[in-house]
């Protein structure tokens, strides 16, 4: 070693410690060590890895009950919308028009209100079961836990390994995705009550119901099934709970106290479900959360989210002036900001109509800020956006409502702005995800052609005959062989490959099954009326309440048979101010007065799909 670096190796050298035989030197765990810098970056990914547990066992959670919804419309709501369908056009209809993009609309957007619900449904049920998951954890490694504020993630410190191995697992899980629960039986029961039905109403009165119409209204019911698993799958559960994903990122991450605020959510009502149900003994140690409270996990007796009453119980009723509880659902909270967004998007439709589209962005943005769980205020406001040439907002505002649900109109949008910023590569990767979903979009088709190189795009008989012979019409299938061999041929020169073809049906289509229907939805009542916000009116929507656990609103952990029973208490509701719960009420019903009046002066209708606020109607009598 040259002489000018030799101090260094002497200095080394002297001030090493010894290392003794068969010992070797270990890294300090920041996890136990007691100097601050050290202890506050543990802290931090404590936080941070309870903040991941906490949104992947959620996406889990919305993904698996969610399924549970699905495979409950198909039992009870399909058989309704079979009959109204063969009512207007025949036992055959359904089976050779399950796929059109009329059904597949209404679905979509009876899903999306469904997942709007789910969004918080289900974050408030994750966030107790989860906390109750790390509650038992805690106490099967002797941590002590407060009976007012629950456990406190400091004293989960010493044992950040364990949580972190958690973690891994779930990160290493497939993302969640909808698919019919395996414990859940058959859809035999609707098949029964829908043909029992048909005898009776149309079978025996109509001649032109043969002896074959069983087989037929069989099959367009497993056929509409399947469509409704394949538009749900559209969904995607990672866009979803997006003020449980806020809290989770923004406010509870390097805080340090992220468990104490889920503690005072929970704890009172773990503990309560404890006194009146007992712990199960040999279940506290489970990660997974089958033996944190969540009853009848993965059998037929499982929670359905939707039956459930979940209540805003801010203040407990003890609280309130005359002693009589003055509960507002969060239901009827759920339906009072759907008409405040939809007025708003209403009032940005006005302004983009007379060309003002800044001034419908504002509108558009204050939808989506009052509603994040729908997306088509962002497909609004990239609407607006493309008119006043802002490509990246447009751009921004796709993706964002691309997220929650993958549309045609999302892609297609998306692509102008990229193609706009000169980004054709992504652009045409939107083009073909269109296709993919509907394969006959001539729009999509004529934009990916213009776009590709010359010697793909060249135009030809084989896609102008297509373009010419593709019908905007959403209820019937293409009904020409030569229509279907050119999207084919087309579909293999733009390189997204070739469609698969539905497998012929047993029966012929007939004149009946060429009829087209029109799924209409009807105006939601709560326009008509106002909604009852105090004790003392008709609630609007009985047991299908909703929960906001991220907002720490109420966490109802109880079985089926005890719903309704008892309300958890909320640290964000103990910071509702000096005013009483009635006050606030009355200021509310005030305001929500004025809306529906202004909504009365505009002739403005608001629809709410939902899966039993629809009429079909034939459009070509």
């Amino acid at each position: 070693m040259p002489a000018k670096y030799s101090h260094v190796k002497k200095r080394a050298a002297a001030g090493a410690p010894k290392k003794s035989p068969g010992k070797t030197s270990r890294s300090p765990n920041p996890h136990t060590d007691r100097g601050i810098s050290q202890a506050m970056t543990a802290v931090s990914q404590l936080e941070r890895a309870i903040a991941r547990i906490l949104l992947l066992r959620y996406e889990q959670d919305i993904a698996r009950l969610f399924s549970t919804r699905l495979y409950s419309i198909a039992l009870v709501h399909l058989p309704t919308f079979v009959m109204r369908c063969v009512a207007l056009a025949g036992p055959a209809w359904v089976a050779h028009n399950a796929d059109a993009d009329e059904i597949k609309d209404f679905f979509r957007a009876a899903i999306s209100m469904d997942m709007r619900q789910a969004g918080e449904r289900v974050a408030t049920k994750s966030v107790l079961w989860s906390y109750t998951a790390l509650r038992h954890f805690a106490l099967s490694n002797n941590i002590a836990v407060c009976k007012k504020r629950g456990l406190h993630s400091m004293r989960l410190l010493p044992h950040f390994d364990a949580l972190k191995a958690h973690l891994d697992a779930l990160e290493a899980m497939p993302p969640a995705a909808f698919a019919k629960p395996p414990h859940l039986g058959s859809l035999q029961e609707g098949q029964d009550a829908l043909e029992e039905a048909c005898e009776l109403k149309y079978a025996a009165r109509s001649s032109e119901w043969a002896h074959d119409w069983r087989a037929k209204v069989r099959l367009g019911y497993e056929k509409l099934s399947q469509t409704l698993w394949r538009v749900a799958r559209e969904f995607d559960v990672r866009g979803y709970g997006m003020v449980l994903r806020e809290k989770l990122t923004s406010k509870w991450c390097d805080c340090g106290c992220s468990t104490d605020h889920l503690g005072e959510v929970c704890e009172r009502t773990v503990r309560e479900d404890e006194e009146e149900s007992g712990v199960r003994l040999g279940k506290q140690r489970e990660w997974d959360g089958r033996g944190s409270g969540v009853y009848g996990w993965e059998t037929e007796e499982e929670e359905d989210i939707w039956e459930i009453g979940l209540d805003f119980g801010g203040m407990d009723p003890e609280e309130c002036d005359d002693g009589v509880e003055s509960e507002m659902t969060i239901g009827e909270l759920m339906e009072w900001r759907y008409l405040k967004a939809e007025r708003e998007k209403e009032e940005g439709n006005v302004a983009f109509r007379k060309g003002d589209y800044v001034l419908a962005v504002k509108h558009y943005e204050a939808a989506y800020q009052i509603e994040p769980e729908l997306p088509h205020y962002q497909l609004n406001l990239a609407a607006a956006h493309l008119k006043l040439s802002n490509w990246m907002e447009a751009e921004a505002a796709c993706t964002k409502a691309l997220t929650q649900h993958r549309s045609g109109k999302g892609y297609f949008r998306r692509a102008r702005a990229r193609k706009m910023l000169g980004r054709t590569d992504e652009a045409i990767r939107d083009l073909r995800s269109i296709l993919k979903l509907q394969p006959t979009n001539t729009e999509a088709i004529q934009e990916l052609l213009s776009l590709l190189p010359p010697s793909s795009s060249a135009s030809s008989p084989t896609s102008s005959s297509f373009a010419s012979s593709t019908s905007s019409s959403a209820v019937a299938e293409p009904s020409h062989t030569g229509a279907a061999a050119a999207t084919a041929e087309l579909h293999e020169r733009l390189g997204i490959g070739k469609p698969k073809q539905p497998k012929p049906l047993p029966f012929a289509r007939t004149r009946l099954d060429e009829r087209k229907l029109k799924v209409v939805l009807v105006p939601a009542p709560a326009v008509d009326a106002p909604l009852g916000l105090c004790h003392h009116h008709q609630h609007a929507h009985g047991g299908h309440g909703h929960g906001h656990g991220a907002h720490g609103h109420t966490c109802d952990g109880r079985h089926p048979k005890d719903k309704g029973k008892g309300k958890g208490t909320s640290a964000a509701a103990a910071g509702m101010g000096t005013a009483t719960r009635r006050e606030k009420e009355q200021a509310l019903e005030a305001e929500m007065l004025k809306v529906l009046e202004a909504m009365r002066v505009d002739s403005m209708t608001v629809t709410l799909p939902s899966w039993d606020r629809y009429v079909v109607r034939r459009v070509d009598a």
